[in-house]
C-alpha cells in the first residue's frame, strides 16, 4: 500500500528535505505541500493525505489550528507533528488538536520513515515515555488542560469502560508500554492490546496518545508534582 504524505512547513528547504527523503521509498508518495496552516487545510481537503507531517511554527494560521481542521474536516487523515525542541509547550497542544504523535525536525531518515508508517497503520509514534514526560511538563501550564466543566461529558464517557479497561487506560497514560502494562495486569500483550482497542473504540478516540491527553484532561491521572 502507498502512504500519500503532505509536508507542511513555511521553509522551502526543510520539505524540499523531506521530500528528497520520502521519495526515496517505493511505498511513500509525496502528494503535496503547503507553506502555512491555512494552506495545510485547504490542500489537505484537496488531497485526502494518509499523512501530514506538520510544522507548528509557521505564520498566519499556526500548526496547532491547522491540525484542528484537518482532523475535524479530513479525519482519516492522520498528522505528524514536528517540533523543533524535545519539550517544545506546543507539542501537547498539538497532540490535544488531533495529532497522532510529534517528532523532532533533527529525527533521522529512517526513523521518520518508519514513523509514517505507524502513522499510516492508526498508531501514535510517541514513545510512552516521552507521552508521561511531555504531559507531566505541560499538563498544568496550557490552556484549557486541567479538567474543567467542559470536561464534565467526556468524563461520563469513561463510564463505558470496565473496570479492567479504566486501569488499562490508567496505565497507557503513566507511560507503560503494552508489555509493562501486561506485567503489573498479569495478562498476556494480546489482551492488553484488546483493551486498549476497545477503550480506543468506547471513547470515540484515535490511538493512545489520545487516550493518554483524554485520561489527564479529565482527572484521571494527575500530573506528577514538581
Amino acid at each position: 500500500m502507498t502512504i500519500r504524505v503532505l509536508l507542511v512547513d513555511d521553509q522551502a528547504l526543510v520539505r524540499k528535505g523531506f521530500r528528497m527523503i520520502l521519495e526515496a521509498q517505493r511505498d511513500i508518495d509525496v502528494v503535496g505541500e503547503a507553506a502555512d496552516g491555512r494552506e495545510a487545510i485547504e490542500r489537505a481537503d484537496q488531497l485526502r493525505p494518509d499523512v501530514v507531517l506538520m510544522d507548528v511554527r509557521m505564520p498566519g494560521v499556526d500548526g496547532i489550528d491547522a491540525t484542528a481542521a484537518i482532523v475535524r474536516n479530513t479525519p482519516a487523515s492522520r498528522i505528524l507533528i514536528l517540533t523543533t525542541f524535545d519539550l517544545d509547550e506546543y507539542a501537547f497542544a498539538g497532540l490535544r488538536a488531533g495529532a497522532s504523535g510529534f517528532l523532532l525536525k533533527d529525527v533521522s531518515p529512517d526513523e521518520l520513515v518508519a514513523a509514517i508508517g505507524v502513522i499510516a497503520r492508526g498508531d501514535a509514534v510517541v514513545a510512552p515515555r516521552v507521552t508521561r514526560r511531555l504531559l507531566d511538563t505541560f499538563a498544568r501550564d496550557l490552556p484549557g488542560a486541567e479538567p474543567d466543566d467542559g470536561q464534565d461529558e467526556r468524563a461520563q464517557e469513561l463510564d463505558r469502560l470496565t473496570d479492567r479497561e479504566r486501569e488499562v487506560l490508567v496505565a497507557v497514560a503513566e507511560g507503560l508500554s503494552n508489555a509493562e502494562i501486561a506485567d503489573r495486569l498479569f495478562v498476556s500483550e494480546t489482551t492488553v492490546k484488546s483493551h486498549v482497542g476497545r477503550i480506543l473504540a468506547k471513547l470515540d478516540l484515535r490511538d493512545r496518545v489520545q487516550a493518554a491527553v483524554l485520561a489527564f484532561q479529565v482527572g484521571l491521572v494527575k500530573p506528577a508534582r514538581p
